[in-house]
């Protein structure tokens, strides 16, 4: 059985998309994480795996707009805490967003939004694990792994292939 608290991998894939070099791992026949790569960091590699292949396959097929959910098998959060975080993440709706302090009362843990906050930005699943959808109250936009305008940038794609 694999080892689902570590987000190491044993395979790695790199595709070029909209906003830049994507990098996905996985191990044990789960995706353990998607990395934001500089465009320098590595060359495009092939995909190593059948998990690999279909998690690019359905990479591509969002950044074309074509898929609104990916559907992959995914390493397990850390801590339950996380879990719930997650699961709250992957019902907010393509193209929609929820507030930290929403998502901390969806889960049970009103007055958490800070402890939201933080489980969003150690997803190791991004765009996978919607946490870019998160957003900050009165619908700022808060922190994200690739950069404020990476995140700015999703939500305007998700916006205009959303109908």
């Amino acid at each position: 059985m694999p080892n689902t608290t570590t987000f190491e991998f044993t395979s790695f894939a790199c595709r070029r998309t909209p906003v830049g070099l994507v990098g996905i791992g996985e191990s044990g026949g789960l995706v353990t994480r998607l990395l934001f790569m500089q465009d320098d960091a590595a060359p495009v590699v092939t995909s190593s795996s059948s998990l690999l292949d279909e998690a690019l396959r359905q990479l591509d097929a969002w950044f074309s707009g074509r898929l609104r959910e990916f559907s992959l098998p995914l390493v397990e959060p850390r801590t339950a805490f996380e879990r719930r975080v997650r699961e709250a993440m992957l019902r907010i709706p393509y193209g929609a967003t929820a507030s930290y302090g929403e998502l901390a009362a969806a889960i049970g843990s009103p007055g958490a939004a800070r402890a939201v906050g933080t489980a969003c930005g150690r997803n190791p699943l991004p765009l996978i694990v919607p946490c870019h959808r998160v957003v900050a109250a009165g619908g700022r936009i808060g922190g994200f792994l690739g950069g404020i305008e990476m995140k700015r940038w999703l939500l305007d794609f998700e916006r205009r292939n959303g109908c």
